[in-house]
């Protein structure tokens, strides 16, 4: 596999928990200006796969690469220096903040300490422009006009995009995104197949996601995953026709999504 020109590739990647198989000899890479979905059902090893590629988890073995260049496994506080932003599906926002202060908070939070590094002790010029940033993240996703808002007042769909303006402020080369779609409606959905089309030009995105429209609408490729093994890749329309996926994951689904 050619993975010289990846942002991000890993390649036979097992994890094990205790007895259990978590992921047996696993490749993923994502290549610039792409958006690459993971999919598989309950249980598949998606978000052991994601944990991997975000630090939480450290394999048993496998390799990774990034941007050419065998790495070892990265820390979660490592992401940022390698331009990798994430999302949980826990959105974590200060509720006593401002949209605006919790996307500025995304630049300048260390990872590992879980403190702010200099946003107190900022001179007014390194200020000013770390505000600009985080309402270019906001515009990106939608939520310019809510910066002075307080994030307990709003809504949860809102939430999921202020999320993701964090994670952009930083502007990374890659964005994890994990279920970016969990808990929202159809016309939210509808909002955030937008919003990852608009910031695909800025970053490539990794994305686990359920909800099959989302993924078969946004990605250039996907990945199945099944019970720990890699079942299937390719385009939504060869994925979408692969009669693994279909018995494994779709079902009905896969003639009309």
């Amino acid at each position: 596999m050619a993975n010289e020109h990846a942002l991000l590739a890993v390649d036979g990647v097992n994890v094990n928990f205790g007895g259990l198989k978590a992921l047996s000899d696993v490749h993923c890479r994502v290549n610039p200006g792409e958006v690459v979905g993971l999919i598989g059902p309950n249980g598949a090893g998606k978000t052991t796969l994601f944990n991997v590629l975000s630090g939480i988890v450290k394999p048993d073995s496998g390799v990774l690469t990034l941007n050419g260049v065998e790495r070892d496994w990265l820390a979660p506080d490592e992401l940022v220096s390698h331009r990798i932003s994430r999302t949980l599906q826990g959105v974590g926002l200060f509720g006593d903040l401002t949209v605006l202060e919790n996307v500025m908070i995304g630049a300048e939070v260390d990872a590992k300490a879980g403190l702010l590094r200099s946003i107190l002790g900022a001179s007014k010029k390194s200020e000013d422009e770390l505000r600009q940033r985080a309402h270019i993240a906001l515009e990106n996703s939608y939520c310019a006009d809510i910066a002075n808002r307080r994030a307990d007042s709003l809504p949860y769909p809102i939430t999921k995009r202020v999320a993701i303006a964090r994670a952009l402020v930083s502007n990374p080369q890659l964005l994890l995104l994990d279920e970016p779609a969990g808990g929202l409606g159809s016309q939210d959905i509808d909002w955030m197949k937008s919003l990852i089309r608009n910031i695909r030009g800025r970053t490539s995105v990794l994305i686990v996601e359920h909800h099959m429209d989302v993924v078969m609408n946004v990605c250039d490729r996907i990945y199945v995953l099944n019970f720990g093994q890699l079942i299937a890749e390719g385009t939504p329309v060869e994925v979408r026709e692969n009669p693994a996926v279909i018995a494994a994951y779709l079902g009905n689904q896969g003639a009309s999504a």
